[in-house]
């Protein structure tokens, strides 16, 4: 008798999905496309500028004074607009999350340059390369709830940036009329073509060098606030539900 044949192998590790994402061609491909996809709904789309802070920090932006872009981690997607106003560079400080690789090739591939770093691994590293970029007159922008949040809650990147470049802040947020909030932990907005949005710049925060643990926390604090008050206005002017913060982890005494 004739011994059975072996039987193929399946491969039982990772799901066809994930090593599709994982793969080289998709790594290189889903920048461009989302790329893309944002320049559409841009071209598309009409948006309005506003704020207290807004003719200050074009002013900066033109007169190639540096400062810190502050938004939140949800509000991504249609940053990547203000690049077109700028003259000179604004860098990204970008985690070393595992996401981390295809949202700077995205971001990269829409003019923007970026730091990569975290504050676990390379974090003193990248902030002082940021802020030697800083020095040189570009400028930076930061998601102050990145990459893993919570939501809506500042750490502290922007404002040791900030402190240890000699430069402002202005706090930005952006709101769209139509496309979903997205079931994720930042409740990313996904801005449709063929839109209407808004942007509102707030006050200028500025924030003095060799700060101590509480000067730093009010600091961080105002920033919060700032960026949550600028952006529940900016949903309630195109007609959006107001997106709650999450709590806020405790933090150490």
């Amino acid at each position: 008798m004739h011994g059975s044949m072996p039987k193929p192998k399946r491969n039982r590790g990772m799901p066809l999905g994930k090593r599709l994402a994982k793969s080289r061609f998709v790594q290189w491909l889903l920048p461009h496309l989302i790329g893309l996809y944002i320049r559409f709904v841009r071209a598309t789309s009409r948006f309005t500028e506003e704020g207290p802070g807004l003719a200050e920090m074009l002013g900066r932006w033109h007169g190639h004074q540096p400062f810190v872009l502050c938004f939140w981690h949800g509000r991504l997607m249609m940053m990547a607009r203000m690049r077109n106003r700028n003259l000179r560079m604004i860098h990204v400080l970008i985690s070393t999350h595992s996401d981390g690789e295809l949202i700077a090739r995205s971001i990269e591939g829409l003019g923007f340059s970026t730091v990569r770093g975290s504050s676990k691994r390379g974090g003193y590293a990248a902030m002082r390369g940021l802020v030697e970029l800083i020095g040189r007159g570009d400028s930076a922008a930061f998601t102050p709830d990145g990459p893993i949040g919570p939501r809506m809650r500042a750490q502290g990147g922007a404002i040791s940036a900030a402190s240890m470049g000699g430069i402002p802040i202005y706090p930005i947020a952006v709101s769209t009329r139509r496309g979903p909030m997205l079931d994720s932990w930042d409740r990313f907005l996904l801005a449709t073509p063929f839109n209407r949005g808004l942007y509102i710049v707030g006050e200028r925060l500025d924030v003095p060098p060799d700060l101590d643990d509480d000067q730093f926390e009010t600091h961080r604090v105002a920033l919060e606030r700032a960026l949550n008050t600028l952006t529940a206005e900016a949903d309630r002017r195109m007609g959006r539900d107001l997106v709650e913060p999450a709590p806020a982890r405790r933090r150490r005494t």
